[in-house]
């Protein structure tokens, strides 16, 4: 089993000292996709290419803290430095939509257990460029074999911070989204390694 405890500890310790840039990366993210909403036709193609792309940079960002590299605002864009991994960050997003939309035509439960089977797709497609949409997908089934309720609970286990976040209007997300982030990544990793935590710093 995961050690549920391990990873938010972890993760804690990782994002110490380097929120600001974490949440600097998202805010500039976040203000680019606004702006896009409000553009006809070409800002809704280019938010199609720029959300899958964002969320790479930013799993990219949090695994990096895991290593002890403490990443900069910058690093928002680090995924549009590679052409394979930008297109493959929309078709693999493209892809999980799809089929995550079709097991929630049998019930939710499905749906909800199939998402939880893809959600390791993008930490895998960001450390392996080349695997393709199917092959990340693929992947993240196997190694989350055995794991989807672990990882259910500790997504659970966040609902007092969203709600903190609901009620400070924003304020204390400042926090809980690196913390949440961090403690995914954490997750990740400790199914890579096959062990019960996550790397060191």
């Amino acid at each position: 089993m995961i050690d549920r405890i391990t990873l938010k500890n972890n993760a804690q310790q990782q994002i110490k000292g380097n929120i600001a840039a974490l949440v600097a990366g998202y805010i500039i993210a976040a203000a680019m996709m606004v702006v896009l909403i409000f553009i006809p036709i070409v800002g809704v193609f280019a938010l199609f290419i720029l959300e899958p792309a964002f969320y790479i940079s930013m799993v990219m960002m949090f695994l990096g803290q895991a290593r002890g590299v403490m990443s900069k605002a910058a690093d928002i864009f680090a995924a549009f430095k590679n052409t394979t991994l930008l297109v493959n960050s929309v078709l693999t997003t493209i892809l999980i939509g799809v089929f995550t939309s079709l097991w929630s035509l049998l019930l939710v439960v499905p749906g909800i257990i199939k998402a939880l089977s893809y959600s390791m797709a993008y930490y895998i497609l960001a450390e392996n460029p080349d695997i393709g949409a199917l092959g990340a997908i693929g992947e993240s089934k196997r190694i989350m074999e055995g794991h989807k309720m672990e990882l259910f609970i500790l997504q659970l286990s966040f609902i007092p911070w969203m709600l903190l976040t609901a009620v400070t209007f924003g304020i204390a997300g400042i926090y809980a989204m690196p913390y949440m982030q961090q403690t995914l990544a954490n997750f990740y990793l400790a199914l890579k390694n096959g062990g019960t935590r996550a790397e060191q710093s």
